[in-house]
């Protein structure tokens, strides 16, 4: 793609003057259209040191009211960023529905530097792209525009800006150091560079590569590109494909035996001896940083709360979080719902257990339509990347469903209305919830059908006995970090 720049064009000032003149009196009014219609814009900026990103977005930028818009200078990650996600930091810099995020650099010139100090081939490359790419296209799917600018100059021409930067004593900093070595890099660069613009340059998210020779032509091309992109999505909208649910494949719930139970005196016996070895299994993860997620899901009254109790009493509480997941709030409503838990993941090393999860998107939201059809369907394959990506991060992935029958569940509901300590616990929208049996159980079984993966597998824990119930969600949680652990001798 570089290959086919033409380096040398230049703009008059009288041509930048009427261009500059339609991006002043255009911006403002498409940004409140933009904020009107909820529609996100993510722009990067991305480009060689010294091509112009700087005075670009200063340009951009005067025409934009600035409460409506956020800049993002990506440099390299902090220790904490380091221990996330790769992602992890970028998912918490998105902009809100309506909102426009600038990012100078993004995602990929990590990638690029990472590339060009490992030596890295083309097939390592393309791998490391497979997450951003997928990133990507969630953020589009989910109704952002995303805008990547790449400002292309020649190494003659960035070795003369350095020169002139070096004689500058206000910026003589940025030509010494890295910068300068980046310039005997160049050639090598250039050619990591063009193969990722090729690979990441897809339809729903294209390159838009701009010569920056001349800063006038450079400003004027890119307020261009934004002005078209921004009337084309304010009028058509964007062109998301359409989902469709195959036929289920299996039957997740037909064997699932509800009468196994365990007596007081075996609990009261072998709770205590998993808890410790447990809290042995905690201290092994935190010294090999290696991160826990787990999930617990279920019908109402099914048992999660004294499951997590009986699983967390032994930890250490400085390496464990437990996060009760309800219905989205606030800025949560105005971002991709897998946002809020992005921002929630544990650092390398720690523990987090999930009291419901992402998984509502297509068990509540699906039945009481909070939801779309084509945004929930959607969510088994987000969902199953999502889970991907942590898995290859090296976190170990442990998900239940607490399951119990619909007699047992009308007990324990009449159980709490009449005891004083635990009726707090249930409220009229479980009542109304347990006359939606049928449907519930109907996405139940897609949601396992379809998330159960290799690398993030159900267990399904028969929760009639709760002691029985809580046994089993300590050895499955043992069982899966020892199998882990051991994989990794």
């Amino acid at each position: 793609m570089l290959d086919k720049v033409n380096l040398d064009v230049k703009l008059s000032k009288e041509d930048f003057k009427e261009i500059t003149q339609q991006m002043e009196s255009s911006f403002g009014a498409i940004q409140r259209e933009l904020r009107q219609k909820g529609i996100p814009s993510i722009i990067l900026i991305e480009g060689w040191d010294t091509a112009g990103k700087g005075t670009l977005l200063n340009h951009l930028l005067l025409n934009l009211d600035p409460r409506g818009y956020w800049v993002h200078n990506i440099t390299k990650s902090t220790r904490e960023e380091k221990l996330h996600p790769y992602l992890w930091r970028f998912w918490n810099k998105l902009p809100g529905y309506g909102d426009i995020a600038f990012f100078n650099h993004s995602w990929y010139w990590p990638i690029v530097l990472e590339a060009q100090k490992e030596g890295w081939g083309t097939n390592k490359i393309r791998s490391e792209l497979e997450e951003i790419l997928t990133f990507e296209r969630h953020l589009v799917e989910d109704g952002n525009l995303l805008i990547k600018i790449f400002l292309h100059i020649s190494k003659k021409e960035q070795k003369k800006r350095f020169e002139k930067l070096s004689k500058d004593p206000a910026f003589q900093w940025r030509a010494k150091g890295k910068n300068k070595e980046l310039l005997k890099e160049y050639e090598d660069l250039y050619k990591i560079i063009n193969f990722i613009l090729k690979e990441t340059n897809k339809d729903i998210a294209p390159w838009y590569v701009i010569p920056a020779t001349d800063d006038r032509y450079c400003i004027s091309e890119a307020g261009k590109i934004l002005l078209s992109c921004w009337k084309n999505i304010i009028k058509n909208g964007l062109n998301i494909p359409s989902y469709t649910l195959a036929s289920r494949e299996t039957d997740p719930l037909k064997d699932i035996n509800l009468t196994q139970s365990v007596s007081h005196e075996n609990y009261n016996e072998i709770l205590p001896k998993l808890q410790k070895e447990l809290r042995k299994l905690q201290s092994i993860c935190f010294k090999e940083r290696i991160p826990v997620v787990i999930i617990f899901e279920g019908w109402d009254a099914g048992g999660k709360g004294g499951a997590i109790k009986r699983l967390v009493s032994e930890l250490d509480p400085r390496g464990y979080e437990v996060i009760p997941i309800g219905a989205p709030q606030g800025e949560e409503k105005r971002h991709h719902h897998l946002w809020r838990f992005w921002r929630a993941l544990p650092k390398a090393g720690h523990f987090t257990i999930y009291d419901r999860s992402w998984y509502g998107r297509v068990l509540v939201e699906r039945i009481e339509g909070f939801a779309k059809p084509q945004d929930w369907m959607r969510g088994y394959s987000e969902i199953n990347e999502f889970e991907m990506q942590l898995a290859k991060w090296g976190a170990i992935i442990i998900k239940f469903w607490m399951h119990i029958s619909p007699e047992e569940q009308l007990r324990r509901f009449e159980e709490r209305q009449s005891n004083p300590n635990k009726k707090w616990k249930i409220t009229e929208e479980d009542w109304r919830n347990r006359e939606k049996w049928k449907e519930y159980e109907e996405a139940l079984s897609d949601m396992i059908d379809r998330t159960s993966t290799i690398y993030a597998p159900w267990t399904i824990v028969e929760g009639n006995d709760k002691l029985f119930a809580r046994l089993k969600v300590l050895l499955i949680v043992i069982k899966t970090i020892k199998k882990y652990l051991n994989s990794k001798k």
